[in-house]
């Protein structure tokens, strides 16, 4: 089993990565950041920047602070700061991020979230589980 982030705060700083050739079904979570270069099949729980390289793939719900893709994701994107799409990235399903760069080529298939309303609708969702 991998040690705590909190025990070993380098460790917080580390990059993962998931290489090519590589198939992991199941959840993920890291505390530093993660470069997806083959398959992940399930939901991501990043704190720093996930990378999805030329050949990565990841189906799922993904959450992360910062993102670069150049690969393909299909699913819910949750992007707390900044997310860039290179040109050969292809993405389906629902992203919400803060702010948004995308190359031309990029391929975007689904419901875009930026900016303030992202914030009005997370703020919303307090809330309504406050009054609940």
């Amino acid at each position: 089993m991998i040690s705590s982030a909190k025990k070993h705060p380098e460790q917080a700083q580390a990059s993962n990565r998931i290489l090519v050739g590589t198939s992991i079904n199941g959840d993920v979570v890291s505390d530093g950041d993660i470069r997806v270069d083959g398959k992940v099949i399930g939901n991501m729980k990043v704190s720093g920047k996930l990378v999805i390289g030329e050949h990565g793939r990841v189906e799922g719900e993904v959450e992360c602070k910062n993102a670069a893709i150049a690969g393909q994701l299909e699913g819910t994107l949750k992007v707390a700061q900044t997310l860039s799409l290179t040109a050969s990235a292809k993405v389906q399903g629902k992203v919400q991020v803060e702010k948004l760069a995308v190359e031309p080529g990029a391929e975007i298939n689904g419901s875009v979230t930026m900016g303030t309303v992202m914030r009005k609708v997370n703020e919303a969702d307090k809330d309504s589980a406050q009054s609940a």
